[in-house]
């Protein structure tokens, strides 16, 4: 596990008193920490079902092999490692990989620049962090259409005012008003001066990657980010077994300078692996075992999570659907799974097909996101925001999303058998046939006793029809729109500030625009 930051010395590199004034004057946003769960994890595998799985990802690996494909370079070490090469096929003797994968560390510190908002990964946490990848958006005003850079940095806004969202994510959106080869400088830019949560690095190209790494040496140091995790990475696997070069360059570089990497195989069964529960998980965990060994050969020790990414497929459309109890056992089962192998886990979110922030969405967001809470995913991508299958980020839903979030955190405290939770004195004080609506132990503890929605309406029917009988998507409209007016930019030392504009915008004079 990385060790906790010399945050004096690092605040000490800016210096100066426009760095102190702005760190006086900054509006603290109220976040809560990463949920600890005081609560079991929910198990479907019996000890033989794993055990069958585990020795059939093994024959996997051994018998029919993964593909890294247009890597040279990646073949060579797996040779040297001991890997059978043929080809872009690389056959892994049973055992080497999970002996590899041994080297990663199970649980680690991802740092922010705030250090308030550090977050640790694994262990019984649970870190949540909001949508990934959409090119379109969609908000109750404009409709669906095209991602911009300025939606993205409305995004990364509210995720930062958004309590009990824990970090701020990667590609909340996919800009497409900014060239292919330039937009990751200015995402990147917006997470490091728009908030002050975590976040994530590029993985389009490895040459961004690396634009990741030389930003957060400026944010944070050199030296810093060489000894501690300051990025978390997305690294897909192109299932079925195949590994690509863009992906690995990219996770060549994050492991080489000692950032996480989530081994994230994609899984909608019955196009990128078998129908069957027992199937897919076989594949997945082969093919996590092939990716983290792979980081482990690059850097010993360098952080990586066991991912999986789980849809199930309308076969009369072939298009994925979402919150199914096949995804549930999957996602269970390879919880499961990543204990076993000792590495975080990352799965679930607030998954859905609908089109709409409507009831179809809701039932299928509050299903993946509870299966995920009882699975143990330690990093919950996806948390907030995801609508039409992962197509579209939602400004409607990503409030309303993020306010649900506020139930993992409460329901993963577990029951408490505190004196004061046993509330005898309440029930003699009351006794048979009274109420506990005045009682002692009522007024010293209603304030903290319920979780209560930032964001719905409890109002009496006749209040809310006044109001103009507002559905949820209404009110989540408005609330995004005050959180957006209310914003205030996080202390950062403009030393620093001036330093990552000047990189990126030296950056992008370097290079001509490149749309494809």
């Amino acid at each position: 596990m990385s060790q906790a930051p010399a945050t004096t010395a690092r605040r000490a590199r800016g210096g100066g008193g426009a760095a102190r004034r702005a760190e006086r004057t900054a509006v603290s946003v109220d976040t809560a920490k990463y949920i600890e769960r005081n609560i079991p994890n929910y198990e479907v595998l019996t000890q033989e079902a794993l055990d069958v799985i585990e020795a059939n990802a093994e024959t996997v690996l051994a018998e029919i092999g993964v593909n890294f494909v247009d890597n040279p370079e990646a073949l060579d070490r797996w040779r040297q490692a001991g890997a059978e090469v043929e080809g872009e096929r690389v056959r892994i003797p049973r055992g080497l990989a999970r002996k590899l994968c041994s080297t990663a560390p199970s649980q680690f510190t991802q740092h922010a620049r705030n250090p308030e908002r550090n977050v640790v990964i694994g262990g019984k946490n649970l870190v949540l962090a909001p949508v990934y990848g959409p090119p379109f958006v969609r908000d109750a005003e404009g409709g669906r259409r095209y991602a911009t850079m300025a939606d993205f940095e409305k995004f990364v806004k509210l995720g930062y005012m958004s309590k009990w969202l824990h970090h701020s994510g990667g590609t909340v959106c996919e800009p497409t008003d900014v060239p292919v080869n330039k937009r990751h400088l200015d995402m990147l830019l917006a997470h490091m001066i728009y908030s002050d949560k975590p976040f994530m690095g590029s993985v389009t190209e490895p040459s961004r990657a690396q634009d990741s790494v030389d930003m957060c040496e400026i944010l944070f140091g050199k030296d810093f980010v060489q000894e501690n995790t300051v990025m978390t990475s997305l690294i897909n696997i192109n299932s079925p077994l195949t590994f690509d070069s863009v992906m690995m360059g990219a996770l060549e570089v994050f492991a080489k300078n000692n950032q996480a990497s989530i081994i994230s195989p994609f899984i909608v069964g019955g196009a990128m692996a078998p129908v069957s529960v027992a199937g897919t998980l076989t594949q997945v965990l082969a093919e996590v075992l092939a990716g983290v060994a792979y980081s482990q050969i690059i850097r010993p020790g360098s952080p990586a999570i066991m991912g999986t990414f789980v849809a199930s497929i309308d076969m009369n459309s072939g298009a994925p659907t979402f919150g199914t109890p096949e995804a549930a056992h999957i996602t269970y089962g390879a919880g499961q799974l990543a204990r076993r192998l000792g590495l975080p886990y990352r799965s679930a979110g607030s998954f859905c097909g609908s089109k709409l922030p409507d009831a179809q969405a809701a039932y299928e967001t509050s299903n993946s996101l509870q299966m995920g809470l009882l699975s143990g995913v330690n990093f919950m991508l996806h948390a907030c925001g995801w609508l039409e299958g992962g197509l579209v980020a939602s400004f409607e839903k990503f409030v309303m999303d993020a306010d649900q979030l506020g139930t993992l955190h409460h329901f993963a405290r577990g029951v408490d058998i505190s004196e004061n939770a046993q509330a005898m004195d309440a029930i003699a004080e009351v006794g048979p046939g009274g109420h506990y609506l005045g009682c002692a132990h009522t007024q010293a503890n209603f304030k903290a006793a319920f979780w209560r929605s930032d964001l719905f309406d409890y109002k009496p029917f006749e209040t809310w029809d006044e109001e103009g009988a507002r559905d949820t998507q209404a009110l989540a409209a408005v609330r995004v729109q005050r959180m957006l007016d209310t914003y205030q930019q996080p202390a950062l030392d403009p030393e620093i500030e001036g330093r990552l504009r000047a990189y990126v915008a030296e950056k992008k004079a370097s290079m001509p625009d490149a749309f494809t």
